[in-house]
């Protein structure tokens, strides 16, 4: 039997999951759940990432974020390739236990695969737009923490497009 299948209650009663103190995450249709990652330290947000059962399981047997990538269909121990590993201080479960927020300490600096800190570093203008061309985004961070090519090489780009 997989650990998981130990550690995860059975979501039985609203009440229970809302209010209950035993772990029991509802997993979409896909086997995931959208994890919230932030710096531990300054509350800025890091990334979005999805787990499946397996890696919250494993997020929580080693205390650094595991997390399912969608785009290589694969578990992913944040950091493996990159040293930039995510080590977990606060792992939370929002009330109706369908989505996670892992507070991190992130070895190295940076959470992004680009080379920025965050994933968030473009802003969406909001407002009035043009009528007849694509948004332009705004940049927020100009300087990368880290050369991807350097750390990864000339591996494929994991987003799908």
């Amino acid at each position: 039997m997989p650990a998981h299948l130990k550690w995860f209650g059975k979501r039985e009663q609203v009440e229970a999951v809302e209010e209950g103190s035993v772990l029991a995450p509802k997993f979409d249709e896909h086997g995931l759940v959208p994890a919230v990652t932030t710096d531990a330290e300054s509350g800025e947000l890091l990334m979005l990432g999805y787990m499946n059962a397996e890696a919250l399981e494993k997020t929580i047997e080693s205390g650094e974020a595991h997390y399912w990538s969608r785009s290589r269909e694969c578990l992913w121990h944040k950091g493996a390739t990159s040293g930039l590993v995510q080590k977990i201080v606060e792992l939370r479960i929002d009330d109706d236990q369908d989505a996670v927020w892992l507070r991190v300490n992130v070895q190295g600096g940076a959470s992004c695969h680009v080379g920025y800190r965050s994933c968030f570093y473009r802003v969406v203008p909001t407002g009035e737009q043009p009528q007849d061309a694509p948004i332009q985004l705004e940049f927020r961070e100009h300087e990368k923490v880290f050369d991807p090519k350097e750390v990864y090489g000339d591996a494929p780009n994991p987003t799908k497009l």
